[in-house]
């Protein structure tokens, strides 16, 4: 029997939650969305305040942390050095946009988080954060 690690449904609204609070502090408005080791959606959050499209794209920055398993500001940096179209990747989910953290655990990545609304770096360093305060990672 195969099994896989995976991020449980109370860690995904924990790492929702870490970041609803971290943006309350600063009183801006995201999109959370965390997504398994496969790409399937556990929990989304979209504030009150954020844009319609900070959903998809907080979506599309979990599912690509996950299914590629490499932060999305990497996979950025990959897909703008080979200088090609998004559509090259065969998939329209995939995005370089930064915010998107892989979630690892025993070195396995076990899922993905993406927040969008505010800039990329910001995005990533509020993923990072709820990830450390989840995980202790």
């Amino acid at each position: 029997m195969f099994s896989q690690l995976r991020v449980s449904a109370i860690e995904a609204m924990s790492l929702a939650d870490d970041v609803l609070k971290q943006v309350g502090r600063i009183k801006k408005d995201v999109a959370i969305a965390v997504c398994g080791p496969e790409g399937e959606l556990i929990a989304f959050v979209r504030m009150d305040g954020a844009s319609p499209a900070a959903s998809r794209i907080a979506r599309n920055k979990a599912y690509t942390a996950a299914v590629d398993r490499k932060d999305t500001r990497l996979m950025g940096e990959f897909m703008s050095g080979q200088n090609r179209p998004q559509a090259y990747w065969g998939d329209e989910q995939i995005t370089g946009f930064g915010g998107g953290v892989t979630i690892r655990q025993e070195g396995t990545v076990i899922g993905g988080i993406g927040v969008s609304g505010l800039s990329e770096e910001d995005d990533e360093a509020i993923a990072c954060a709820a990830i450390k305060s989840v995980f202790g990672k």
